[in-house]
């Protein structure tokens, strides 16, 4: 007999739904024997009623039973199929797992389409004037200076790597060193990246006779090393002396460690040299940084001529609205979209080439023990690359229509004519500088990819608009010179990822809310565009107050300092 029920009936625990309705007296659930033939029950199904029957025949364990009574129930219908576990998953992704932009295109293009009169004519007024101040460039104080420089504590050497920007970075560093040490600078030497492989000389880039031309009163600037200072080397650079500087290192590190080899050996080589002076400097050496950043390096003859060329094609081609066009640095190359790890939509093939391309760039650096990619994690924390289709569907939102001319900076675009096709149907009067320039004009750059940078920065410099979706150094730097050459506005959108990310990932979103968001994004541009440099930002992209004065403390200081332009 059994153990009194905790249902105070005296009835032993319900037998299985299975059988409820077909028990007959004779039937035992003790022995599995089940109605209409005596098929035998599971063995999980034994184990289940064994259990509850041994618990129930010793009443010291009462408490437990409706727990193993319950317990034993799930395995049951479990095991029975009742309940199915893998029934009751719904088939939800979680947010960004997927690349859903087609499908939110496709909805909102009709509303997008029904935009496309130029009723908008944003391009004419899209930045608000009373939000913003007037910065004028200013320069370092002309008192004190002479023709003729204190004697020189000896040369200094140093070797710029990486790409078009990131070698500006070196260059105006050593300037700045340069100044600091009262040493004479020999011309950077351009490491050949494996990255970049570029083989251009600093000529090849940059206008070297203006550029030690614009140092003149401030740091010594020499093409190379006169012979009789090569002669102690050995006529070999590579017998010199090499500093291994840490990164970012202070003022006070160069005075109390660089400078005395530099005065006891007559030359010393600090190779590589990114990123090798901290931020925070005295004014005087962040003088030195501005003046050789927004004047004098300038792009050599060649790459102005050009350049020039295609800023006015681009004026033109912009007639619709009054000359003014945006200019976005699209980062959706092959190596950014490898790098991200991010998925979209082109299934085992895309991950077949995503693989190998992390191979051959960053061997087993993503094959390590340990290592997790969370391609969802990745988009919802905006750090995949904007789509060609994502940054159209964000400029038609915040209100550009197809009457807008865009011009697109960017390397080797992954699968182009896929990508591509989306974006030049949101905006037909799209160009590159594939499209600005002739082959026979480009023919003289090819394969030099910080000549191909340079053009792309002069045209993005001068547009009304600048879209940086992805950050690197080109961003960096053009968005600090945008602020110098516009009153101290940077002129940029720079979009909150984030957001855009779950705008993108709901295929149910309406037209109204899509436009809303996006609209604040660009008041909030607006807003960020003038920004004043924190002690740990960099002048390259806040160029205010280090290099630049507010319009009235240029007037009431006009006798210490001087407009560069």
């Amino acid at each position: 007999m059994h153990g009194l029920s905790r249902l105070g009936n005296g009835a032993s625990p319900p037998s299985s739904p299975r059988l409820r309705h077909g028990r007959n007296k004779n039937s035992s659930a003790a022995f599995g024997v089940g109605v209409g033939g005596g098929i035998s029950l599971k063995l999980q199904e034994k184990l289940g009623f064994m259990i509850v029957s041994a618990v129930y025949r010793r009443r010291g364990v009462l408490l437990f039973a409706p727990l193993l009574y319950i317990s034993g129930m799930l395995l049951y219908m479990g095991t029975l199929g009742f309940f199915d576990a893998s029934a009751a998953k719904t088939e939800v992704s979680p947010p960004g797992s997927l690349y859903r932009s087609p499908q939110v295109f496709d909805k909102l293009w009709p509303f997008m389409d029904s935009h496309n009169n130029g009723s908008s004519n944003l391009l004419t007024n899209v930045w608000n004037p009373k939000l913003h101040q007037v910065w004028k460039p200013c320069t370092l104080s002309q008192e004190g200076f002479t023709d003729q420089l204190p004697k020189s504590n000896g040369y200094l050497i140093i070797e710029a790597n990486g790409g078009l920007n990131q070698q500006r970075l070196s260059i105006c560093d050593a300037v700045a060193v340069a100044g600091l040490l009262n040493a004479t600078l020999v011309i950077p030497i351009f490491h050949l990246n494996s990255v970049w492989r570029d083989s251009s000389k600093f000529g090849d880039i940059f206008d070297e006779d203006f550029f030690i031309y614009a140092l003149r009163n401030h740091v010594k600037v020499v093409s190379q090393l006169p012979e009789d200072v090569l002669l102690q080397f050995d006529n070999n650079i590579s017998s010199i002396v090499n500093l291994r500087v840490k990164a970012w290192s202070s003022p006070t590190y160069y005075l109390q460690k660089v400078l005395p080899k530099l005065k006891e050996l007559g030359a010393v080589r600090i190779a590589p040299f990114s990123n090798r002076l901290a931020h925070s400097v005295p004014p005087n050496i962040q003088g030195l940084r501005c003046l050789c950043n927004f004047e004098a390096l300038r792009f050599s003859e060649p790459i102005r001529m050009l350049a020039a060329k295609m800023v006015d094609r681009m004026i033109k081609r912009s007639s619709k609205t009054s000359g003014r066009y945006v200019s976005v640095h699209l980062r959706f190359e092959e190596d950014m979209v490898a790098f991200s790890c991010c998925i979209y939509d082109g299934g085992e093939e895309e991950k077949h080439e995503m693989d190998i391309a992390r191979e051959r760039s960053w061997r087993g650096k993503f094959r390590r023990r340990g290592r997790v990619i969370r391609p969802g994690a990745n988009r919802i924390d905006g750090k995949c690359p904007l789509t060609p289709l994502e940054v159209g569907m964000m400029l038609r939102g915040m209100g550009f229509d197809n009457n807008s001319s865009l011009y697109v900076a960017a390397g080797k675009i992954y699968k182009a004519e896929k990508y591509m096709t989306p974006l030049k149907q949101i905006f037909p009067r799209l160009e590159s500088k594939d499209t600005l320039a002739s082959r026979e004009e480009l023919a003289p750059f090819e394969g030099h990819s910080s000549r191909l940078a340079a053009l792309d920065y002069t045209v993005c410099l001068y547009s009304e608009a600048f879209v940086t979706t992805q950050g690197g150094n080109f961003p960096h730097f053009l968005v600090g010179h945008r602020r110098y050459l516009n009153e101290g506005h940077a002129k940029t959108i720079k979009p909150d990822k984030r957001k855009l990310a779950l705008l993108f990932d709901n295929p149910d979103i309406r037209w109204n809310d899509f436009k809303r968001q996006l609209q604040d994004m660009l008041h909030h541009s607006d807003l960020k565009g003038v920004e004043l440099k924190k002690s740990s930002s960099s002048l390259y992209t806040f160029p205010m107050p280090d290099c630049m004065c507010k319009q009235a403390d240029v007037k009431s200081a006009s006798g210490n300092k001087t407009r560069l332009l």
